[in-house]
């Protein structure tokens, strides 16, 4: 008797213990079922005008510009000026003066990165139930395992831990170093499966099957996926710029061969946020989905990894402080937005979009974090514009070019420069009698897009392209206070950018004695106090390839080889270097 009821009282027990693991499983599933998938496309070296959404009819970006019509476009979203200090803001919602990230980029043969005590987005997304995925750069440190994605918080990774790769071969060659090696990985493995294909395609395509992999047997659980391609940045010296046969012949009006490329490769890129919806849309995601799109910087004119981007009428270009560098053209769509189809006026920086769009996921960010970025979900999803947002762009200390890029609401303040102000002028420009046939019909061409009604589907409502192209555009009139003239190397400068978007009227002489521009000053100075000392490191040769089976890997965490035979430091056993230590003693 009392062993029947001893089974009574274990199954009892048994079922309890189940009912209460299943209630907490169920809780767990309806909470993350609720949050928003969170799909961002990052371009890298895009150009402020290489989005015909900003007005530019030379070559045209229908799906984007679908996806910004449908959304929000965001005039004036900040990114830093250069890739790796933009993307570590991106994913730790820190100034890069905050982590240590804010001089130049990180070289392949330079043994640092992102410091691993920095919290990233998609540790802080994965630890809230999602699935995260990168696809394409990172950028972010190399030199170590533990400095790459799947340590940083992603559970899947293809893509390369570089700079840039060519666009077929997926290698990267350093040219001053002579050192040329394969980058490219699906997790930890390194994978050739992919050389021969373009890499815009094959980041795309492993981005659909991301998200059909996800829709079709893991709705339960949100996704988080970075689309980090590497259009339209150069690559190999030998070979910058390249595009399929295909594409390149859409754009036979373009004279210049340089930019007739250019200009295909974007549109790849812009083929690539297409498929994307698409996608979203066959897996029934876009009702519960964010979608954004921008690119890391602004896009390099001449110079260094030129392309013939455009930054037109904006001043500067990448790696300068200059409107030109900093100023994304980014979009972003949700149906938690009440105001579709619309231009947000509100400043806001790359770094702000890991607190807001935890916010807009309902994740609590721990205030142990120290973030310098703002949540600015309120005011993106009821399109107000009314908070003052202050940016340190850039505040460099380097002793060779000391510069800084400062900005609080409407002021602007640069001091110094870079390349000694070779790229501080206008170089981007409109070439008005080279335009894409296809803008004739501009209006059809944006509705007959599978974005645009694959958007309306779930988001339907009138949307005024034509009025909306107007608004994105970045007009520069004469300004009131005349043109004049900035020698950042000379003295600071100070800019209205409200007035003045293009910086061509220096309003320091008339403002330096005044509390405007001393309180701004008195903050950069603060800044600069409390600055992270860069992270940088000399170049260390013991990265070469060629020790390495001809693949830029992890070579702190390797022993190199001269037969170019992988051995794994921590893997090589104590017994095997006894024997070895032995022989030789012998």
């Amino acid at each position: 008797m009392s062993t029947n009821r001893d089974k009574l009282s274990s199954s009892i027990s048994l079922f309890t213990t189940g009912l209460v693991l299943c209630t907490a499983l169920c809780s767990v599933i309806t909470a993350t079922s609720d949050k928003p998938n969170i799909i961002i496309i990052m371009a890298d070296d895009l150009g402020f005008d290489d989005v015909s959404f900003r007005g530019s009819n030379n070559f045209l970006t229908p799906n984007i510009d679908a996806l910004a019509y449908s959304g929000v476009i965001l005039n004036n979203l900040y990114a830093a000026p250069m890739c790796t200090p933009s993307r570590a803001a991106l994913l730790t919602g820190k100034y890069p003066i905050s982590t240590g990230m804010q001089h130049y980029v990180i070289v392949n043969d330079q043994p640092w990165g992102l410091p691993l005590n920095e919290t990233t987005m998609a540790e802080i997304f994965r630890e809230n139930g999602y699935r995260t995925s990168l696809l394409g750069k990172w950028h972010l440190g190399m030199s170590q395992r533990n400095f790459t994605p799947t340590q940083r918080g992603f559970d899947r990774h293809l893509g390369y831990l570089g700079a840039y790769v060519d666009y077929y071969t997926q290698s990267y060659e350093q040219k001053d170093k002579g050192f040329n090696g394969h980058d490219f990985r699906d997790n930890l493995k390194s994978t050739h499966d992919q050389v021969g294909h373009y890499v815009t395609d094959v980041l795309t395509d492993a981005a659909v099957q991301e998200i059909e992999d996800h829709g079709s047997g893991n709705k339960s659980q949100p996704l988080f996926l970075l689309l980090n391609h590497l259009a339209p940045h150069a690559g190999n010296e030998d070979n910058p710029l390249q595009a399929p046969a295909d594409e390149l012949a859409r754009f036979d009006y373009i004279g210049n061969e340089t930019h007739r490329i250019y200009a295909a490769m974007v549109s790849r890129l812009d083929k690539s946020v297409g498929m994307v919806i698409d996608a979203l849309a066959r897996q029934e995601m876009l009702q519960n989905s964010i979608v954004l799109f921008l690119s890391d910087n602004g896009g390099p004119t001449q110079g260094t990894h030129s392309t013939t981007a455009s930054n037109y009428p904006l001043r500067g270009q990448k790696n300068t402080p200059w409107e030109g560098a900093l100023r994304s053209s980014a979009a972003i769509w949700s149906t938690e937005f009440e105001r579709l189809g619309s231009v947000w006026k509100q400043q806001i920086y790359i770094g702000d979009l890991l607190p807001t769009l935890a916010a807009g996921a309902g994740i609590s960010l721990d205030p142990e974090l120290h973030l310098d970025g703002l949540n600015l979900w309120s005011a993106l999803k009821y399109g107000y514009e009314s908070v003052e947002r202050e940016i340190d762009h850039v505040l460099d200390e380097d002793l060779e070019e000391p510069h800084l890029s400062y900005t609080r609401g409407k002021w602007k303040v640069i001091s110094g420069t870079t390349s000694q102000g070779l790229y501080d002028g206008w170089l981007g420009e409109r070439v008005t009698s080279e335009v894409d046939p296809r803008s004739e019909e501009y209006e059809d061409l944006i509705r007959n897009t599978s974005v645009w009604q694959q958007l309306q589907r779930v988001s339907a409502g009138e949307r005024n392209i034509s009025e909306l192209r107007d608004q994105a555009r970045i007009e520069c009139p004469d300004p009131a206070t005349g043109i004049k003239p900035c020698m950042p190397l000379e003295a600071p400068c100070l800019f209205d950018i409200d007035a003045d978007p293009c910086e061509r009227s220096n309003l320091y002489e008339e403002y330096q004695n005044t509390t405007i521009f001393l309180d701004l000053w008195a903050r950069i100075q603060q800044f600069a106090k409390q600055a992270h000392p860069p992270n940088n490191k000399p170049a260390d040769s013991e990265c070469d390839p060629r020790f390495y089976n001809n693949e830029w890997t992890w070579w702190k965490d390797e022993q190199r080889s001269s037969s170019g035979t992988i051995v794994g430091m921590k893997e090589v056993s104590f017994f095997l270097i006894f024997i070895l230590t032995s022989r030789w003693i012998l």
